[in-house]
Formats: structure tokens, sequence, C-alpha cells
């Protein structure tokens, strides 16, 4: 995760993209500066070629909250909001498959096992971590049954 830095040294918020597409799918790979502004363009981006792929139809709303969410624990908490550290996701998207996305920092991590209730009021803030795994499998669609013909 290296890159991305402006000759002035201050980061350049444009995040970058890596795509490649071939048939039923596309994988990416972006990196962004660890900076709050730069979260609503890159998850723009993303959420554009994820709804345009139809990997998850109807349920962006759901992919496009998890995703901000990781993004902001990964520059707030993750990177602590150095401009010169990258956060780096992985979105990949096929038809009939999915979404998968891995969104990367350089926090310190932890052992999971060693988290108390993560749902606990009082632990709902703590986080850390190096990368988060999220998917979404496409929802299927329920099956309607034919009515009998009508005399």
């Amino acid at each position: 995760m290296s890159g991305m830095r402006s000759l002035s040294g201050v980061s350049d918020l444009r995040p970058q993209f890596a795509a490649k597409h071939a048939g039923s799918f596309f994988q990416i790979e972006v990196w962004m500066p660890s900076e709050i502004k730069a979260i609503s363009p890159t998850l723009d981006r993303l959420m554009r070629l994820i709804e345009g792929s139809h990997c998850v139809s109807g349920d962006e709303p759901a992919v496009e909250l998890a995703l901000e969410e990781a993004l902001n624990n990964a520059v707030v908490h993750g990177n602590r909001m150095d401009g010169h550290k990258l956060v780096q996701v992985l979105c990949r998207c096929e038809l009939g498959k999915g979404v998968s996305l891995v969104v990367k920092d350089h926090g310190q991590g932890f052992d999971p096992n060693a988290v108390p209730n993560p749902l606990s009021p009082e632990n709902l803030g703590a986080d850390g971590g190096t990368e988060v795994h999220m998917r979404k499998a496409p929802t299927r669609q329920p099956r309607t049954e034919c009515e009998p013909p009508t005399k």
C-alpha cells in the first residue's frame, strides 16, 4: 500500500483504482488516503460499479452501509486519520455469486478471542484490526407459484 502522494507531500484525495474485468465478474483494487473527506468519493465510485454489475441487485443499500462503516473505521481507528497512511479496498463482484469486499488499514490488530462481547454497550466503540472481510450473496428471488387458469 504505497504511492498516492502529491509532489508537495500532501496526500492526493483522489482514490487510485486498478481493475480487472472478465465476462460475468470484475475485480477492483482501490487505495485512498486516511482522511474523512476521501471516504465519500471512494464509496460513491465503488457503489456505482457494484450497482452496475447487478451482482447484488436490490441489496446495494446494505452493501453501501457496511462499506461506509468499514472505510470509516479504517480511517479513524486503524490509521488514526494519518493522511500518509493508505486504506486499501479489494472488491470482487460476480454475477450469481454476489460481492466480496476487503478493507485493509495499518492498525495494530487484535486477537478476536480476547475481545469481550462486542455487542455489549461498553464495547461497541472498541475496534482494531488490519483488515475486514465482507461478503454479500445475491438475494434469491422468492419462488412464485403459478395460479391455476380461471374458467
